[in-house]
C-alpha cells in the first residue's frame, strides 16, 4: 500500500527531497484534485490519488516510494460553468504549471478540447472523452544546482544577437547531425566559436519554455516554429532536447558563460496555449480558470485578449503573479540564464486601477521585478507594444528596462530606400531616440535599435522584396506585415542582374552601418550577417524547414559565389562590431546635445552638417528631398588610458550617410590634424580599411572627399598625425 504524508502547501509543483516527492498545485476554486501516476514506459495511468489537504487555496501531499522520472499530471474538479468563468472538466489530464520537464512534445488532438465540438452551444456543453493517452506528462525532476557562472556585460556595451534554437544549428555543417537543431547543439564549440569571433555580447533564443502547436497549422501540415505558444513556464521545450535531459540547456548555458556569453530568453507570459473559449484545455483553464486568466466582467465565459492570441494571463492575481516571478527566478538561478526579452510587454503592466484597463509603469509585476534580489541584476527588454487600448508604449517602461525601438527600424528601412523627408527621423534615432527615451535617467542604451527581428522580412529580402510572399503559410497571403518599407531594386525576388545585385548588397551595408554606428543597444537578427533569406516570407512562425534554417553557404560551400557574398558579409558585420567597441564615441553612457566642446579641437559632442559639409541650417532640417547629411561625434573628455587599452582614443568620428541617387561631395571640416576613412560601404573590397588619408592642414580643395551614391562613410578624426588605424 502506498504511504503518503499531507505535504506542505509550499513549494508548489514536484519536489523531490531525496527520499519522496511533495506534489502541491494551486487552486482557488476547484472541489477536488487527483494527482495521476502514469508507466514511464506505456504511459498507461497506473493510480489515482486524492490530495486531500488543502492550505492557503493548495492542494498538497506527500507521497514517499515516488522518485525522480515518475510520469504524473492532474485531473481537477469542479464546476463546468463557463458563463461564470469554471471550466473545470476530470476527463481532461492537465499539466502542472511548475513541471520542470514534459516527458515529450505535444501530440494534437481534438480530445483537449472541455467543451462538445459537435454541439451547437459549442464551450457550454462539456466533453467527457479522456485526453491522457494524447497528453505529454510531467516527470518528476531532480534538484539541479543552479548555475554560479553568470556572465555581466555592461547595458551599453550590450550587442545582443536575436537566434533560434533549431534555426542555428539544424544546417550547420560543422555540428554532429544527430544532435542538429537542440541545445547540445547550440552549446558546442563550433556554434559558440562563430558568436565569439562575431563580436556579440548576448545571444537572446527565442522562446524555449514549453510550447504547443495550434490546431490550425497541425491541420495544414504546420508547426508553431517560433514557440510565441507557451505553456510551461519551468519546462524546456522537448523538441530542443537531445536525450531529453534537463542538463542539456544548463550545459549550453555554462559554455556560452565560459566564452563570455550571455543567454537571454525571449519569454512569453502575456498568454499562454489554450487560447479563447474555443481553445484546448491543457493546463490552467482545467486548473482555475477564473484565476489564471482575464475574463470579460459581462460574461465570464469570454476572454481579455490584449495579445491577439485568445486569451491574457491575469498578472493582477497574486498567484498567477507568484508563477510568473517564480519562473524567471529559476531559469536565472537554477538554469543559469541572464536576461529576458519579454514578449508584448505592455501586457504585463496592465492594471484594473479604478476601472482603468490601462498600462502602469509601477504595476505590481513591474514592482517585483525592482525589488527581488535576484532578477533585479538580469537584462530586461521589452516588446513595447501589445494590441489592447493605449497599447503603444515605447519610452515608457521603468528605467532599467531596455526596449525594442520599432522606430528606428522603420526611418532606417525608409531613409535607405530613398523616402523623402526623414533626415530629422534618422537622425534623433542615431542620436540614441532621446526624444523618446531620455526622462527618469534613462541612458541611450535604453533603445535596442534593430532593424529586422524574427517578425517580419530578413535583411536579404528586405532589399530583395517589396510585397509579402507568405503563401506557404497557407492563410492565401493575408498574414503578415503589408507595409515592411522595402525595395527589391527592379525585379522582386531574386535576380541574376548583376548591378541590383551590387546595389542590393551595398543597401545591406549601409543598414548594418547605420544599426552599428547609432547610439543605443544594437541587435542583429541571426543570419543577416551571411545574407539569410526567408524567400520574401516575412510571417515564418510556422515554417519549420529550410525558409528559416540558416543555410551555412560559406561554410558547406566557400568557393561558391554565394559563398564568397556571404563571406564578405559576415567579414563586414565583423568588423563593424570591432569598430564599435573599439571607439567610445559609437557608444556613450550620456546623452550628447551639442552643448559641450572639446578644449582640445573646439568641436562640439555632437553636431550635424548638410551633404556639403555646412552645418546643418533650419532649412536643411526641412528640407524634405535633402537625403545626405552627416553626424559629427567629438571627444570633449580627457582619456584614462589606464580604462580604454583596448580603444581607439579618437579625437571625433564622423559618420556620412547618402542616400541620394548621385556621389555627395562633402567637405570635411577644416581642423589640423589628420581624416582617415576606415568604412566605405561603396567599395566592399576597400570598405574596411583605411581608404582615405586628408591632411587638413592643406589647402581648402584637398579636403574634398566623395561620398558614392546609397554608401555610408566613416571618418576618425586626430588632431595630430598617427598611423593608419588597424582594424
Amino acid at each position: 500500500m502506498r504511504k503518503y504524508r499531507s505535504g506542505r502547501p509550499y513549494p508548489l509543483g514536484a519536489t523531490f527531497d531525496g527520499q519522496g516527492t511533495n506534489f502541491a498545485l494551486f487552486s482557488a476554486h476547484a472541489t477536488k484534485v487527483e494527482l495521476c501516476l502514469f508507466d514511464i514506459k506505456t504511459e498507461q495511468e497506473l493510480e489515482r490519488i486524492e490530495l486531500s489537504e488543502y492550505t492557503d487555496e493548495v492542494w498538497h501531499i506527500y507521497l514517499t516510494d515516488i522518485k525522480p522520472g515518475c510520469l504524473y499530471g492532474y485531473r481537477v474538479h469542479g464546476p463546468y460553468e463557463p458563463n461564470a468563468g469554471h471550466r473545470f472538466n476530470p476527463a481532461k489530464l492537465l499539466i502542472d504549471p511548475y513541471t520542470k520537464q514534459l516527458n515529450r512534445s505535444f501530440t494534437w488532438s481534438q480530445k483537449h478540447h472541455g467543451y462538445d465540438l459537435d454541439s451547437r452551444q459549442q464551450d457550454l456543453i462539456i466533453d467527457h472523452r479522456d485526453n491522457s493517452d494524447v497528453m505529454p506528462k510531467c516527470v518528476v525532476s531532480e534538484s539541479l544546482q543552479g548555475l554560479n557562472s553568470h556572465v555581466y556585460v555592461a547595458d551599453n556595451d550590450t550587442i545582443v544577437y536575436e537566434a533560434h534554437v533549431k534555426g542555428f544549428t539544424k544546417n550547420h555543417p560543422q555540428i554532429d547531425a544527430e544532435m542538429r537543431g537542440t541545445f547540445k547543439a547550440l552549446g558546442q564549440p563550433e556554434s559558440i566559436q562563430y558568436f565569439k569571433e562575431l563580436g556579440v555580447t548576448s545571444v537572446e533564443l527565442l522562446p524555449v519554455q514549453g510550447f504547443y502547436d495550434e490546431a490550425f497549422l497541425r491541420e495544414k501540415g504546420l508547426k508553431n516554429y517560433w514557440g510565441y505558444n507557451s505553456i510551461a513556464f519551468f519546462a524546456p521545450e522537448p523538441r530542443y532536447c537531445h536525450q531529453h535531459q534537463l542538463q542539456e540547456f544548463q550545459q549550453m548555458v555554462e559554455n556560452f558563460h565560459q566564452a563570455g556569453l550571455q543567454v537571454i530568453l525571449d519569454v512569453v507570459y502575456n498568454h499562454t496555449a489554450e487560447g479563447n473559449h474555443l481553445g484546448p484545455t491543457y493546463c490552467f483553464k482545467g486548473i482555475d480558470n477564473l484565476s489564471y486568466y482575464r475574463l470579460e466582467e459581462e460574461d465570464k465565459r469570454f476572454y481579455i485578449n490584449h495579445s491577439g492570441c485568445g486569451n491574457t494571463l491575469n498578472l493582477t492575481h497574486p498567484r498567477v503573479l507568484q508563477l510568473v516571478m517564480d519562473s524567471l527566478r529559476y531559469w536565472v538561478d537554477v538554469m543559469g540564464v541572464d536576461g529576458f526579452r519579454f514578449d508584448l510587454a505592455p501586457i504585463l503592466g496592465r492594471k484594473d486601477y479604478q476601472g482603468n484597463d490601462s498600462f502602469y509603469q509601477h504595476a505590481s509585476f513591474f514592482a517585483a521585478l525592482r525589488q527581488d534580489p535576484m532578477l533585479a541584476k538580469v537584462k530586461l527588454i521589452a516588446e513595447p507594444w501589445d494590441i489592447g487600448h493605449g497599447g503603444y508604449q515605447l519610452g515608457q517602461f521603468p528605467s532599467s528596462w531596455l526596449e525594442w525601438n520599432d522606430r528606428f527600424r522603420d526611418s532606417v528601412r525608409r531613409f535607405w530606400r530613398g523616402d523623402e523627408g526623414m533626415i530629422p527621423e534618422l537622425a534623433r534615432r542615431l542620436h540614441g531616440s532621446a526624444d523618446i527615451f531620455e526622462h527618469h535617467g534613462r541612458r541611450p542604451y535604453a533603445s535596442v535599435n534593430m532593424v529586422t527581428s524574427h517578425d517580419g522580412n530578413t535583411l536579404h529580402d528586405l532589399v530583395t522584396f517589396e510585397d509579402r510572399h507568405n503563401h506557404a503559410n497557407g492563410e492565401d497571403n493575408r498574414d503578415g506585415h503589408s507595409h515592411n518599407f522595402g525595395r527589391n531594386y527592379g525585379v522582386e525576388g531574386e535576380t541574376s542582374d548583376a548591378e541590383i545585385n551590387q546595389l542590393r548588397q551595398q543597401q545591406k551595408r549601409n543598414i548594418l552601418a547605420t544599426l552599428f554606428l547609432s547610439q543605443g543597444t544594437p541587435m542583429l537578427l541571426g543570419g543577416d550577417e551571411v545574407n539569410h533569406s526567408q524567400q520574401g516570407n516575412n510571417n515564418a512562425y510556422c515554417q519549420d524547414n529550410d525558409i528559416t534554417w540558416l543555410n551555412w553557404q560559406f561554410l558547406s560551400d566557400p568557393e561558391s559565389e554565394q559563398g564568397v557574398v556571404d563571406h564578405e558579409q559576415l567579414l563586414f558585420v565583423q568588423k563593424l562590431i570591432q569598430l564599435r567597441k573599439q571607439h567610445p564615441l559609437l557608444n556613450r553612457l550620456n546623452y550628447q546635445h551639442g552643448l559641450k566642446v572639446s578644449a582640445k579641437t573646439g568641436l562640439q559632442d555632437l553636431s550635424w552638417f548638410n551633404c556639403h559639409g555646412v552645418p546643418m541650417a533650419e532649412d536643411n532640417w526641412h528640407n524634405s528631398a535633402l537625403k545626405c547629411f552627416a553626424m559629427l561625434l567629438a571627444e570633449t573628455q580627457v582619456f584614462d588610458a589606464s580604462a580604454t587599452q583596448d580603444r581607439v582614443q579618437d579625437d571625433a568620428l564622423l559618420i556620412i550617410f547618402n542616400a541620394h541617387k548621385h556621389i555627395s561631395r562633402f567637405q570635411l571640416p577644416k581642423l589640423p590634424g589628420r581624416w582617415t576613412r576606415i568604412i566605405n560601404t561603396a567599395e566592399p573590397e576597400h570598405s574596411l580599411a583605411c581608404k582615405l588619408n586628408v591632411d587638413s592642414q592643406q589647402p581648402i580643395e584637398t579636403a574634398l572627399i566623395d561620398v558614392a551614391a546609397f554608401s555610408c562613410s566613416v571618418l576618425t578624426y586626430s588632431q595630430y598625425d598617427t598611423q593608419e588605424l588597424n582594424l
